[in-house]
């Protein structure tokens, strides 16, 4: 009978958390693909580039990477980006391992802290979080943080390294005609449409409940459909491509979500056992408890991802953990909330080693060894874990004062 209750329990949770953010996965997954095939990551990049200079192309890297990063899983982001890293090194004569860890760590931060990455916005279903707008907020000022953390370590290794050409490697935006790419405005709104819609989702509760629209308006500014509603506006980025161009790109994105949506499903079973373990009630007499604070959400976060790797199931499952001992730590508020999560998502960065499939697409794609791999990408995400968690604790720590 409990061997059977188990099982249900994790079919349970398994099946609840791909219905509630599998669609976001999938569609995530398509518009990386649709940004790629239509040049539009190549767009963004030479905008920034451009503005920032060449001197500054760890930077440039790095706000690209937030920007993709936000929709799409880092992994996936990361192989999109991988081959104008390279050209980017070619262009301004920069060693490639600054550079990609510039854009490793640049993606990485908005993935654990920005919905609508499937990460922190199934912890705040978890957490039973409405308030998505203030998720967002305080998520998207501490990424910006930590992707200049992520840049600043990458101009070190910039300047510590020298620049070296491997014979052989070919420029791939020489064969990409500029005319065929979109402007940058075209190109920004499938990713900044669905912000702005969930955004709006917290707004709209302050509408009279009468208003006439306002079933439509709770309808698409929820994350599924807000997402999917920037899907729309990538449709437009094929205007003047091959039509067969979106079937082809559709299919390599549910292809490339598939495993996603299995790790990710899984974390979610792993959660639904969790929550079946009475925590409340074994810590409710532990006084120290509620000094803790959140150190417990980064400690465990910290502890799942170093152990098992994934990222997007160390959130997951932490927020399943903590859910019964809100109450016990005085983070119950909406406010108590965001910053758990954002203390789990800190802790989810620490760290990127060879049990992260990232660290291995990482490595593989910028052709490092595994010997720098870990003096560079792993020791980057352990600066953003750590300095994320003394900013996260400076936050939280005001806000009990206030």
């Amino acid at each position: 009978m409990g061997s059977e209750m188990c099982i249900r329990d994790r079919l349970e949770g398994f099946t609840n958390i791909l219905i509630g953010i599998g669609p976001l996965i999938l569609a995530g997954s398509i518009l990386g693909i649709f940004l790629e095939k239509t040049g539009t990551t190549k767009k963004m990049v030479n905008v920034f580039v451009e503005m920032l200079g060449t001197k500054n192309s760890p930077i440039s890297l790095n706000m690209i990477g937030f920007i993709i990063s936000i929709p799409v899983f880092c992994d996936a982001a990361f192989v999109i980006l991988s081959h104008l890293n390279k050209t980017l090194s070619k262009k301004t004569k920069t060693p490639l391992v600054g550079l990609t860890v510039a854009l490793s760590t640049g993606l990485f931060a908005p993935h654990v802290l920005v919905p609508p990455t499937p990460g922190p916005l199934a912890a705040a279903s978890n957490l039973q979080l409405e308030n998505i707008l203030l998720l967002i907020t305080v998520g998207g000022i501490i990424a910006f943080i930590l992707i200049i953390v992520g840049g600043a370590y990458g101009n070190y290794l910039i300047k510590k390294n020298k620049y070296t050409f491997e014979e052989g490697e070919e420029d791939q935006s020489k064969n990409e005609k500029i005319s065929d790419v979109p402007g940058f405005t075209l190109a920004i709104l499938p990713i900044l449409i669905p912000i702005i819609l969930m955004g709006a989702g917290t707004l709209i509760k302050f509408l009279p409940t009468d208003f006439i629209i306002i079933d439509l308006l709770n309808l698409i500014t929820q994350p599924t459909f807000a997402l999917g509603i920037g899907m729309l506006f990538a449709f437009r980025l094929f205007i003047n491509k091959n039509k067969t161009n979106i079937n082809k790109s559709i299919k390599k994105g549910v292809i490339q979500a598939a495993p996603i949506l299995i790790i990710t499903g899984m974390g979610g079973s792993l959660g639904s056992i969790i929550q079946t373990i009475p925590l409340y009630d074994f810590a409710k007499d532990i006084s120290s408890y509620q000094s803790l604070g959140i150190l417990i959400p980064f400690g465990i976060a910290a502890l799942l991802k170093t152990a098992q790797g994934s990222s997007t199931v160390a959130i997951i499952t932490t927020s399943s953990i903590v859910f019964p001992l809100l109450p016990l730590l005085n983070l119950d508020s909406e406010i108590g909330k965001v910053w758990v999560i954002m203390s789990l998502g800190v802790g989810s960065m620490t760290v990127s080693h060879a049990n992260d499939s990232y660290f291995w697409i990482v490595s593989q794609m910028s052709g490092m060894d595994v010997k720098t791999a870990y003096k560079t990408h792993t020791m980057g995400t352990l600066l953003q874990g750590v300095i994320g968690f003394i900013i996260v604790f400076t936050g939280y720590s005001l806000w009990r004062v206030l």
